[in-house]
């Protein structure tokens, strides 16, 4: 299987003008009925992933003739940007920042890494840089990390080590320049480890990260010719003891705007599986990587609102799943091919801003230069939206074309990110909140609409209604009706002690007198799983191999509540012991689908004749194609694999399938043989 090759990276539209021609209009999402009212549930109980001071990022590119410009700085720091990425995707495999020049590509006039930094620093940014792997030394990246910081004391402390590598052939599609003779994750890690050594013999305090591939994206899971794995499995065993952070991109794709809009559904589990990866393969104290998502953007509407509206979704998502940095591919771009989306010209441009150039004959041309584009009202929602210092809780909709985002800011007071997906018609929302007491009165709201030329600002609706435009972002910020001086503090994060059914919940102690609640998340709503004097709680009545997120909240003896605790995502496991045990196998990935075995084993004492393994994919994106050595039916998400054969006490009947998947593929934890819940090994 190959990937379509991203050709935005190694040449900008800003200096090769395409040929444009007008398309017919979009057809746009397809919208369904609308509920009379939508409704949106927000708990600051369900505490996410607070947000850092790297939060919001965009990229920059070397051959951007407008990079570190006052102009543009200016812009990016009016949108609320803390991180700024350089030199610029794929050219960083091919740049040598000493000399300032990219063999093989074009470099602008006044973007060396000087005029990067000092549009930073005018932006209020910190820098992401990329090491050159590609065409480059761990002693080039080195002399760099001196430059920055011993020279010149700029302070330079994310740096990542390359950019797309697993592009380099090894699997099949190539566009990441790659000089090493063996281009195989295990030698890309063993240059991680090496270019993280020298690079901190230099500067200590810096943090390097490594390339990987998000979890459902091309090539996760397919491993290659001579690899003892996929390339994240052999990049985060070899290389995990020698990185602070792992860097991965994501694109969704699809042929309407609303294929990118219903991925942002795919966020969670992908993140979850990465953290997965991350514990299971980076060794000790994996705990300690990070993820940063540097590059992100749509296929279709890139200019207008539905890149708006994934920005703004997508950011959101991934920051409140931890995710410390997120960067929209690109400030500047370049004309593409023009359509139509939802009544606006959309120029086909990745850039946020717009490079002002013409088609060859100059029929077509963009707004003049530096206009932002409508994702760029999106970046400045988010960025006013999601500061350092807040923390993402839980928000969830009703209705599959609204999502909801929330953060309980420092102050105590909510604000609310809503987002109509419809294209075509408005909605009435009904605020809902648990654990929090809104002021009374008017809130104030931003919003961007569809061909609006920025944020509008106004106080509108209540803190428990609001009304949203077709295709909008509205930025609700709900005064706290409440403020409690010497509130306790927040609980310490929790950690879990598992089996099939129960969880023992344990946490750091606090001050003396407070009692705490533990809660389980259920997006905007939460549930109460018990309460207790001391620092632990044993949960009973959970399901085998599901997955739970807790958080845990002090109550002092006057009835003031603290903040939630920061997550905990735990999965529980299936009987030690059971009538049957099951095994379960990915064992040929070709990045959307994969052969599958099963291998189902008998416990019972007397032999079973004629038996049906059931099981539930876990997402409404994984399916079976196709089965043998049983008949294999999918309903829904179950899927029952039946067989009138015999199973004897100790012996194994081996199934197999063809499975497909379009997202995370997070594959099933708990099977039952006729009725009984089974052991999985």
């Amino acid at each position: 299987m190959q990937k379509t090759m991203p050709w935005k990276r190694l040449a900008s539209a800003v200096l090769l003008a395409a040929a444009a021609a007008v398309l017919p209009p979009s057809a746009g999402v397809s919208a369904t009925a609308a509920p009379a009212e939508t409704r949106v549930d927000i708990d600051v109980r369900a505490g996410l992933a607070g947000v850092g001071d790297v939060a919001v990022g965009v990229n920059h590119a070397i051959w951007d003739s407008q990079l570190g410009t006052p102009a543009v700085a200016d812009l990016l720091g009016d949108a609320g940007v803390t991180m700024v990425r350089y030199p610029g995707g794929s050219y960083a495999d091919i740049y040598h920042w000493r000399d300032h020049t990219a063999p093989g590509g074009y470099v602008a006039p006044d973007t060396d890494f000087d005029t990067f930094m000092a549009g930073a620093r005018r932006t209020g940014a910190q820098p992401m840089i990329i090491a050159n792997y590609g065409t480059g030394t761990a002693q080039e990246a080195a002399d760099w990390v001196r430059y920055a910081n011993v020279t010149k004391g700029y302070g330079a402390k994310y740096w990542t080590i390359g950019n797309e590598n697993y592009g380099n052939g090894h699997y099949g599609s190539a566009w990441e320049a790659d000089d090493h003779a063996d281009k195989s994750p295990k030698e890309y890690a063993s240059h991680v480890v090496a270019y993280s050594q020298a690079m901190k013999a230099v500067d200590p305090t810096i943090k390097v990260g490594a390339v990987l591939t998000m979890p459902g994206n091309w090539p996760d899971a397919i491993v290659g010719s001579g690899d003892q794995g996929s390339w994240n499995q052999e990049v985060l065993t070899r290389a995990g003891a020698a990185i602070d952070f792992v860097d991965v991109h994501w694109y969704p794709g699809g042929s309407a705007p609303a294929d990118a809009l219903d991925r942002t559904a795919h966020i969670q589990d992908a993140v979850y599986l990465l953290k997965q990866q991350i514990s299971q393969y980076a060794g000790t104290n994996a705990d300690r990587i990070r993820i940063s998502m540097t590059e992100t953007n749509v296929d279709v509407g890139r200019n207008t609102q539905p890149g708006a509206l994934f920005l703004a979704d997508a950011y959101s998502s991934l920051l409140a799943q931890g995710v410390f940095t997120v960067h929209w591919w690109n400030v500047h771009n370049g004309l593409g091919t023009v359509s139509e989306i939802a009544g606006e010209t959309d120029y086909n441009d990745y850039g946020l801003l717009s490079s002002g150039n013409c088609n060859a004959d100059n029929t077509v041309c963009q707004p003049p230069m530096n206009t932002p584009f409508a994702p760029y009202h999106a970046l400045s929602l988010v960025g006013d939206f999601a500061k350092a210092g807040d923390r993402f809780v839980g928000a969830g909709s009703n209705d599959a074309l609204v999502s909801a985002h929330a953060v309980r800011k420092a102050n105590g007071d909510v604000a609310v990110l809503l987002i109509n997906k419809d294209p075509d018609a408005s909605r009435t929302v009904e605020l809902n909140y648990h654990g929090f007491t809104a002021a009374a009165g008017t809130p104030s709201v931003a919003s961007f609409t569809n061909g609006a030329d920025g944020v509008a600002t106004a106080p509108a609706g209540s803190a428990s209604s609001q009304t949203l435009a077709p295709y909008s972002i509205s930025l609700v910020t709900v005064r706290a009706g409440r403020t409690e001086a010497n509130s306790p503090k927040a609980p310490g994060k929790p950690a879990a002690t598992v089996t099939a059914r129960t969880a023992t919940i344990s946490w750091p102690a606090g001050p003396a007198g407070l009692k705490y609640e533990v809660f389980r998340q259920n997006g905007g709503t939460s549930e109460q799983l018990g309460e207790t004097t001391g620092t632990s709680l044993t949960v009973g009545n959970l399901d085998p191999g599901r997955r739970y997120t807790v958080n845990v909240v002090a109550r002092d003896g006057s009835g003031r509540v603290s903040p939630a605790s920061p997550p905990l995502t735990f999965t529980t496991g299936t009987p030690g012991s059971s009538t049957c045990t099951v095994k379960f196998r990915d064992v040929n990935d070709w990045g959307n689908g994969y052969v599958g075995a099963v291998d189902v084993t008998s416990n019972a004492a007397a032999p079973v004749n004629g038996w049906t393994l059931t099981f539930t994919w876990p997402t409404g994106w994984q399916s079976v194609s196709s089965g043998w050595s049983a008949t294999w039916n999918q309903s829904g998400r179950t899927v029952k694999v039946t067989s009138d054969g015999v199973l004897a006490p100790g012996a194994t009947a081996s199934v197999g399938f063809v499975g497909n998947y379009s997202g995370p593929n997070v594959l099933p934890a708990v099977f039952d043989l006729n009725g009984a819940v089974c052991t999985s090994v």
